[in-house]
């Protein structure tokens, strides 16, 4: 079964950036009004991620979120659509959703500061995204950020 293609609100940002950690296609509704995300949650066949009961009865395919604590909102989401990917990927940017590919590149040779060149060079892989072309590299956060899935997973945290 395909995961579901989301819309989130700005009630659930932080939510959103997890999503798409998780792989998964998250829209986020920054600065719309609620009209907008009805519009665009039907016209591009997505499910509305809120909590804003007003806004969750007025979208057919929607998941209201109960809890502010963003572990228990992942777990609500993994429980409305147990396809949800439970795991870390690099498939989607955490900033515009657009897709990431690998980055062949194996040393400097651009202007961007605070690309590990060193672990470049002894084979840590890079990831472009498509769109906004931000660079993304497994390091500290994303070691942490896999702590916290694993522990909500595991009903932890």
């Amino acid at each position: 079964m395909a995961t579901p293609r989301l819309l989130a609100d700005e009630m659930v940002g932080s939510l959103a950036r997890y999503l798409r950690m998780l792989g998964c296609d998250t829209t986020y509704a920054r600065g719309w009004e609620d009209d907008e995300i009805v519009r665009r949650a039907s016209d591009e066949g997505r499910v509305v991620v809120t909590r804003d009961r007003e806004l969750a009865r007025r979208v057919p395919r929607s998941l209201l979120l109960t809890s502010p604590r963003l572990s228990e909102q992942v777990r609500a989401a993994w429980a409305a659509f147990p396809e949800l990917p439970a795991d870390v990927r690099f498939e989607r940017c955490t900033l515009c959703n657009g897709l990431l590919d690998p980055d062949q590149r194996t040393g400097p040779g651009t202007t961007e500061d605070g690309i590990p060149w060193d672990r470049v060079a002894e084979g840590l892989c890079l990831y472009r995204c498509r769109d906004c072309q931000h660079v993304y590299w497994e390091g500290t956060h994303t070691a942490e950020v896999r702590r916290r899935v694993r522990a909500w997973a595991a009903g932890a945290e």
